[in-house]
């Protein structure tokens, strides 16, 4: 297996469930090419192909060869090494690092996606200097990342941060047992706060079948239906993530996925988790991330210190 060469320059791979990212990084963190394309939904050897194409593409437009980082939904097991928890669930149970690593002729470095966002983001982001940082994915399923200190704690078994797979905190009795999640269980918190469970509340409360971007924008404009939907999801959010300040006491939380961008998040969330801390005051900040969707694929690349 060749190695990447000296050149500095590092890929970043960013496979979620609906598209898939590459960025290329210069030696300075400069960011000198990038792509997306949508996601190849339930093909592992289209993922395979996907990826290889990506990075192939970019080397070739930038003349270099790079180190490849990759951040995916999920994580590789310490003990066999195949994916587990991958909301993608066609990768569950597939050797993605040693299948990469065959098409691509190198080594990869793979990490878990909402790791290499809170990475990125504890780096020069928006938790820049904070000690400790949690980052989570609201997207197409719900995941975070800690960063201490701007390195990934990523546990004995590799999962911390795996906050979606937790059940919702303090559920009222309409929000038991919970819907059920795809790990088995009922009430996760991703079966509350993920996009698609976010827009599935809004048609089962009478609206129609529409985004999350939609439903923001019908509730700007004062529609009471999508106004009750985002109240009912922002108080959900806060009791999740007050549990979160409980356990690990954040400088900084930042949220990242497509409902990061709902804006009144950051005002509304902080306010209806302060009954829900343990402390006579919350100073942990709730922010958007600094470097938008693209924070996720920055980290990958970072997954390779840049003096390789």
């Amino acid at each position: 297996m060749r190695q990447s060469g000296p050149s500095g320059f590092r890929i970043g791979i960013d496979l979620g469930g609906t598209k898939t990212e590459t960025v290329a990084l210069s030696p300075s963190g400069e960011v000198v090419a990038q792509e997306r394309v949508p996601t190849i939904k339930g093909d592992y050897a289209a993922t395979i192909s996907t990826i290889s194409g990506l990075v192939n593409r970019t080397e070739a437009l930038i003349g270099q060869t790079c180190t490849v980082g990759i951040g995916m939904p999920g994580a590789a097991s310490r003990d066999t090494g195949l994916v587990k928890n991958a909301n993608s669930t066609w990768l569950i149970g597939k050797p993605l690092q040693k299948d990469l690593e065959d098409a691509l002729s190198r080594p990869v470095r793979l990490q878990n996606d909402a790791n290499c966002f809170a990475v990125s983001e504890a780096i020069d982001g928006a938790g820049k200097g904070a000690e400790i940082v949690f980052g989570v994915i609201l997207g197409t399923g719900v995941g975070a990342g800690i960063a201490i200190r701007g390195t990934c704690l990523e546990g004995r078994n590799a999962i911390a941060g795996e906050w979606g797979h937790n059940p919702l905190p303090a559920p009222m009795d309409d929000e038991r047992p919970g819907p059920l999640c795809y790990c088995g269980r009922h009430g996760c918190i991703e079966t509350f706060l993920s996009g698609p469970a976010f827009e599935r509340q809004y048609a089962e409360a009478g609206g129609d079948e529409i985004t999350a971007r939609d439903i923001e924008a019908l509730a700007a404009a004062g529609n009471p239906r999508a106004d009750a939907a985002l109240g009912k999801y922002e108080e959900r959010l806060a009791r999740a993530l007050a549990h979160v300040v409980n356990i690990l006491d954040p400088d900084v939380i930042v949220l990242g996925g497509g409902l990061s961008n709902i804006r009144r998040l950051y005002d509304t969330v902080p306010r209806l988790w302060e009954p829900h801390v343990f402390s006579d005051s919350v100073k942990t900040r709730l922010s958007p991330p600094l470097h938008g969707d693209s924070s996720g694929v920055r980290g990958a690349a970072w997954l390779w210190p840049p003096s390789l």
